[in-house]
């Protein structure tokens, strides 16, 4: 296969502008853009500014839409379980709705933030787009992160609600999540609205009310309502990924909705010839 490489790269060189808004037609916008790039805008300028869009949109409901409700959209497949499975663009957006839902109901709306300490499960992926689908903004932090850790996350990221696991798997070990979150918020001066949790079958966590929630059973308690869309501006934060903190406090890099929804098309089609909407987040 020949690499386009250097065909792709003066592209970009030439008319940057130009190649990102061609990109940018990969995805459905509410409204389309004032400018493709405002240097104005803040110390490194902004990228499609005054345009406003939806990702989790992007990424579930306009499959549904186009006739792709019954294509695959993830692929679960755990080395550690043994568990296999695949999820249709419906049943995810049946699942993100629910999850949405539910955040909903204890009063998650646009710009709030709403941590995810999850294992790698289908429910992780199911519950950023959730948040996205709100126009809120969510921080993955990674799952069995110490306690201490993961309240300075929380006191940073001040989230209006936690989504969690009951544990995690790491080889033959099973670490239970939620003594850690549970001793995070004791710590956190921040303290979390609510948690939704997901039960697995190596642990059931205990859960205080009023503040915790099982979250598989409001996913089946809410199945069939319908949750919007919130449009957001391309210029919103997306998500916030905190760095290791090493050196120091973490630090929380934001990334906005337009520039990664169009990056992140950009990239599956010219990388891996993948066109939006197949397997677009197995």
């Amino acid at each position: 296969m020949t690499s386009r490489y250097a065909e792709v790269y003066q592209g970009w060189k030439t008319d940057p502008e130009g190649f990102w808004a061609e990109a940018a037609e990969a995805i459905d916008w509410v409204k389309p853009w004032d400018k493709v790039f405002d240097p104005s805008s803040g110390p490194y300028g902004r990228w499609f500014a005054g345009a406003e869009m939806n990702t989790c949109f992007n990424a579930v409901d306009r499959h549904v839409a186009g006739g792709r409700a019954e294509q695959t959209a993830i692929i679960y497949d755990s080395p550690v379980t043994g568990v296999k499975a695949k999820i249709s663009y419906a049943e995810l957006l049946e699942r993100v709705q629910a999850t949405a839902a539910a955040l909903a109901d204890v009063g998650v709306v646009k710009g709030d933030r709403v941590i995810v300490y999850m294992p790698m499960i289908p429910e992780a992926v199911i519950a950023m787009l959730a948040v996205a689908r709100l126009g809120a903004i969510h921080s993955v932090v990674f799952g069995g992160f110490a306690p201490r850790e993961l309240s300075t996350r929380i006191d940073d990221a001040k989230p209006k609600a936690v989504i969690t696991a009951s544990c995690g798997i790491e080889g033959k070990k099973v670490l239970p999540y939620k003594p850690l979150l549970d001793e995070a918020i004791d710590l956190s001066t921040h303290k979390p609205d609510a948690v939704f949790l997901t039960q697995r079958p190596q642990v059931t966590a205990e859960l205080k009310a009023p503040r915790d929630h099982d979250l598989g059973a409001l996913v089946e308690k809410n199945k069939g309502r319908e949750v919007p869309c919130v449009p957001v501006l391309a210029t919103d934060p997306l998500y916030i990924l905190y760095t290791s903190g090493t050196t120091g406090a973490p630090k929380g890099v934001v990334r906005d909705n337009g520039g990664h929804a169009v990056a992140l098309a950009w990239s599956m089609k010219n990388h891996y010839g993948i066109e939006p909407g197949e397997v677009f987040w197995a």
